[in-house]
């Protein structure tokens, strides 16, 4: 997206010192992914709402399958199916739309719109929210690519190594099961998964977009953990976890291990930081601490904004992952920021 030789600056930040002014509107976006930035961007320049903005940003990183962590084609569970999860959250109305295990639909964060706009509820999931985005007119897809069969081979040739069990028989670590509950003495408290964090597999793209009224919408698009248990739903759509937005505060998005971080709500949690006066960089670091108080590994990320348009982020440093990589659209142009992770 963008002009011919759009090239965005790429600003280095201190973790500790970080202060954006705040300009609006704005558009901030976990991860580099700058065509969704862009998007999003264009479609407020256009006329657009927020709620729109975050709709159409989230929907070109699903179009594009970003790093094969956000829409279709990619992350195929146990059974080798890919499965998507989105939310999107008016910070005017404070009402959200969520899906969870959407099958066969690739419009994700568009379902999750249509279940706010054209139901009472908050979250659907499964096969049920997938026969409901039909009937809303969504078109029925195949999910699964050539790339998303491959990783679901190559798991299955490594006996299904890595996955997400435990306290179970036969040994998770060396069969595919499949598994029994094992009795008898359970695993250390606050065992981390087996997995080894890749910097390179991101997984959410996390967006808030706040546009010149100051109407706050956050939303979230991904397609969750690779080699998942099927049936799992992650942080992206639990609303206070994944992203919230409250326009008379701000809002926050978070990305990483969907299962530690929606124990603690950070992104609840960051907004109601800044309603208290918190500078959206320290409110970010101070969720990602509460967090390391119990998972000091842990792998994650936030990004904040607050009404005025002040921005932050903040990252928990692990193994390979040292700096967090945001994206940012205001009126004085795009960038692409990286925040120490701590």
């Amino acid at each position: 997206m963008g002009s011919p030789g759009y090239v965005p600056l790429i600003l280095a930040l201190s973790a500790s010192c970080f202060r954006a002014a705040a300009q609006l509107p704005l558009v901030i976006n976990t991860w580099p992914f700058k065509d969704a930035t862009q998007r999003a961007w264009d479609t407020l320049h256009s006329g657009g709402l927020a709620l729109d903005a975050v709709e159409k940003g989230c929907s070109q990183c699903e179009f594009e399958q970003c790093d094969g962590t956000v829409g279709y084609g990619g992350s195929p569970d146990e059974h080798g199916e890919t499965t998507l999860d989105a939310m999107i959250m008016n910070g005017n109305t404070i009402e959200v739309g969520a899906v969870g295990n959407l099958r066969r639909i690739k419009s994700a964060i568009s379902v999750a719109r249509a279940v706010m706009e054209h139901s009472s509820h908050s979250l659907l999931v499964g096969e049920s929210a997938s026969i409901f985005a039909q009937n809303m007119g969504f078109l029925s897809e195949d999910l699964t690519s050539n790339t998303s069969l491959s990783i679901h081979a190559e798991w299955l040739s490594k006996k299904c190594q890595p996955n997400y069990w435990k306290n179970v028989f036969p040994s998770a670590k060396t069969s595919c099961g499949p598994y029994k509950r094992k009795e008898g003495q359970w695993s250390k408290r606050h065992r981390m998964p087996a997995h080894v964090v890749d910097v390179h597999n991101h997984d959410t793209i996390g967006m808030i977009v706040i546009d010149k009224s100051r109407s706050i919408v956050a939303g979230t698009s991904t397609n969750g953990a690779t080699h998942k248990i099927p049936g799992r739903v992650g942080d992206s759509p639990i609303v206070g976890a994944g992203a919230y937005a409250d326009s008379t505060a701000g809002a926050a998005a978070a990305t990483g291990m969907g299962d530690i971080m929606m124990r603690f709500l950070p992104s609840y949690q960051a907004v109601e930081y800044m309603r208290l006066g918190m500078e959206p960089t320290t409110a970010c670091q101070k969720v990602i601490a509460r967090i390391q108080k119990y998972y000091p590994k842990f792998f994650g990320a936030i990004i904040c904004a607050n009404r005025t348009g002040g921005y932050g982020a903040a990252c928990s440093k692990c193994p390979g992952f040292n700096q967090f990589h945001f994206m940012v659209h205001n009126p004085s142009g795009t960038s692409e920021q990286i925040v120490d992770c701590i």
